[in-house]
């Protein structure tokens, strides 16, 4: 094809969009766990034939950088050949291109004319995969054996309909059979409202003007990205950040970054960071490129669609036997959503000299995970996966916002009226942690105070938050936020809980979880 109109690219590319965006909403009016029906702890994408993602929800970036890796990892052990029209195929293995067992992915061929033209991905975090702990979070795991069940790419429908075998033997597998089944066929429901889209779209353009405008989505991002790296100066910059712990004999852990930019290309080598850490704070060399994809998008200061050509221009490297490659049977349920983000953070610290009006001070870079699983008469579980917002960091031009999520999460709180609706826990407070912000010319928003009531006789509970002893930093002079809290009232008697650990509760405990407040940005006024 010798031309191709711009306005039908554009046509293509914001329908491609949407139907992921369609996806996502399936997911969440469909989905039986409020972890994904009121939280959204899901993400939707869509790739070309070979794997390269060209359209995406509005969802959790960390899924979608990671899904840019899915369908090549998956087609390199499932030949396109064996796929027929009609199948899905469900996995959650880290090696094919993947984050930690729980965010479990549906993938379905889209074929047009007898070929595959697309694949359209369904993730959605599973509140339970099976494993030691509910939850299937286990602290001190010492390999990801322990953490889940490992499902490797298994034929979950084809054109006949849903493989009740293979359903039978995963909801035979966790705890929360009935939750599971519901969510599993809202991921199966929403690839296949993606292929309805994908089909109207080459039914009104033709096949021909469709593929060729997949590929030019490539070679668009791939150039607005180049050019957005020219603009930033030629240097080698290198930044770092910490986990709160898994370093040796449980000190922080440290997470480095050099990059090196010259002309239109950047090389992101994250190889000086800590070995292999002693939790479950491990993670894929797939969750590290997309942190670093993320923040390098946020560096270019544009608004560019995240497709497999905005990747071309960086060269990412980890190491064997760092943190960011463990090794297959590391466990890496935390890895996912923190150390992820101590990347992020890493990277905004190497180049604040930079583009310091880009950036902003330290925020609540953690999930903020606090997980209750409650035993139910008849064998079942009932899972309340809650994540936490804070203050976010201030910038050179205003204050943070309090009570919020950045960088790589993107969920929302599940609603007080829903959680006491469906579990044995009451909300006693949700308000703001006033004064958490830390000073500066403008101050860090404040996090959020959290209290829950355990009114089962016993609840099972997993605490998974970083940033509870390396606070949020200042930028530019500006002051740390106060870092996150995690308390347990006992009978009058108040204990700290680790950031990250498993316990079990009982009847009448009080858990509060006090959020992160963001750094504050420039010096603080005198008094």
């Amino acid at each position: 094809m010798t031309s191709l109109d711009p306005f039908v690219v554009e046509v293509i590319r914001h329908g491609l969009s949407a139907a992921a965006e369609e996806m996502s909403l399936v997911m969440t009016r469909s989905a039986r766990s409020p972890l994904l029906r009121e939280a959204g702890d899901l993400s939707s994408a869509l790739t070309d034939a070979a794997g390269g993602l060209v359209g995406q929800g509005r969802d959790i970036p960390i899924h979608l950088g990671a899904m840019a890796y899915t369908v090549p990892e998956l087609l390199k052990v499932w030949p396109a050949e064996r796929f027929r029209e009609g199948d899905a195929v469900i996995y959650n293995l880290g090696a094919l291109g993947g984050n930690h067992l729980n965010d479990v992915k549906v993938v379905r061929p889209v074929f047009v004319e007898g070929r595959i033209v697309a694949f359209a991905i369904s993730l959605a975090h599973w509140p339970d995969v099976g494993g030691t702990w509910p939850g299937s979070y286990l602290a001190q795991a010492v390999d990801t054996f322990q953490e889940a069940m490992r499902i490797p790419p298994m034929p979950i429908a084809s054109a006949e309909g849903v493989n009740r075998p293979v359903l039978d033997f995963i909801l035979a597998n966790v705890r929360d059979p009935v939750s599971c089944e519901g969510d599993l066929m809202a991921q199966i429901a929403a690839t296949q409202a993606a292929e309805r889209r994908i089909h109207e779209l080459c039914a009104q353009h033709g096949l021909d003007v469709f593929l060729a405008s997949l590929a030019r989505l490539h070679d668009l991002s791939e150039a607005e990205m180049r050019a957005a790296l020219g603009d930033l100066p030629d240097g080698v910059y290198e930044g770092e950040d910490f986990l709160d712990d898994g370093g040796p004999g449980g000190a922080p852990a440290r997470i480095h970054v050099r990059i090196e930019i010259r002309g239109e290309e950047a090389h992101f080598d994250l190889s000086g960071s800590t070995d292999r850490v002693t939790n479950f704070c491990n993670t894929t060399p797939f969750i590290a490129r997309s942190a670093v994809c993320y923040a390098a998008r946020i560096l270019s200061g544009r608004d560019m669609q995240q497709n497999a050509g905005a990747l071309r221009p960086f060269t990412i490297t980890t190491r064997p036997g760092s943190v960011f490659e463990p090794g297959w049977n590391a466990s890496v349920a935390a890895g996912n959503h923190e150390t992820s983000m101590r990347i992020v953070d890493a990277v905004f610290r190497a180049m604040e000299q930079v583009i310091p009006e880009r950036l902003s001070a330290g925020g609540p870079a953690t999930s903020g995970l606090l997980a209750f699983a409650e035993p139910r008469p008849g064998d079942a579980w009932r899972m309340l996966y809650e994540v936490h917002g804070g203050g976010e960091g201030a910038r050179h031009d205003r204050p943070g916002s309090p009570a919020t999520r950045v960088h790589l999460t993107n969920t929302s709180n599940t609603p007080v009226e829903v959680i006491e609706a469906n579990y044995a826990v009451r909300i006693e407070e949700q308000s703001i942690r006033r004064g958490s912000g830390g000073a500066g010319q403008h101050r860090g928003g404040d996090g959020v105070v959290r209290r829950y009531r355990i009114l089962s006789p016993t609840m099972w509970l997993t605490s998974c938050v970083e940033r509870t002893v390396v606070a949020p930093y200042g930028l530019a002079g500006g002051e740390p936020g106060l870092p996150f809290r995690i308390t347990l009232d006992r009978g009058g008697v108040e204990s700290v809980v680790p950031g990250k650990t498993n316990m079990v509760l009982q009847q009448g405990d009080l858990v509060t979880m006090e959020s992160c407040g963001g750094g504050g940005y420039g010096p603080p006024a005198a008094p």
